[in-house]
């Protein structure tokens, strides 16, 4: 117990607890009715929530989904800023950053399933590299206008903001921005699957 009593430890169980708060199935249980573990990709994030929820209700579905990505977003950005405040080492930081993202993909609430992270990682990225993020979100969304595939739209944006990175920060260690977008990569593989396959649903 004597690691739990370290300032550094307290702030990672908190961002990976914090980080598995399933919100997009909170969310769309308390205003639409509906489980979106038991529907369309059954992802518990925003893309998810607006593909179910439109089925009932398409001006609630816009607005859920909105919901869901900013809350999604905020509860790691959030505890990044209490660490930091509380004067948390930069890779102790980026310790809270990758772990929040593991919480979300890996949820204690949901038997250590979870999102896809892009959400909650989109948050940490932001407030840790904001000039590579905000370059990842002009790509999501030049993407997102043409392509129309969430996943592969996501996918590029979280490219660019890995490379930009590299370019713009060849100083910093990129071991947790690597480690960040091999999660999302990761939980992404059934989406690259069925894009190989011609199979990705489109957003309309």
């Amino acid at each position: 117990m004597d690691f739990l009593s370290h300032l550094n430890a307290q702030f990672y169980l908190i961002a990976y607890l914090v980080g598995g708060i399933p919100f997009g199935l909170i969310i769309a249980r308390l205003f639409a009715g509906v489980n979106i573990k038991e529907s369309g990709s059954k992802s518990i994030g925003a893309t998810n929530v607006l593909r179910v929820v439109k089925e009932k209700d398409p001006a609630l579905a816009k607005k859920l989904g909105a919901a869901t990505l900013a809350l999604d977003a905020l509860k790691g950005l959030a505890v990044l800023l209490v660490a930091d405040m509380m004067g948390l080492s930069e890779s102790a930081l980026w310790g809270v950053a990758v772990l929040s993202v593991i919480g979300h993909c890996f949820s204690p609430y949901l038997w250590f399933e979870g999102g896809k992270g892009v959400a909650t990682g989109l948050g940490v990225l932001i407030y840790m590299l904001p000039v590579e993020t905000l370059i990842a979100l002009g790509i999501w969304f030049i993407a997102a206008k043409t392509i129309r595939i969430s996943s592969l739209s996501s996918l590029l944006g979280l490219a660019g903001a890995l490379i930009a990175s590299f370019v713009l920060h060849p100083e910093m260690a990129h071991a947790p921005v690597v480690l960040i977008a091999l999660i999302l990569l990761y939980k992404h593989i059934p989406n690259l699957v069925r894009l190989f396959q011609g199979q990705e649903e489109r957003v309309v």
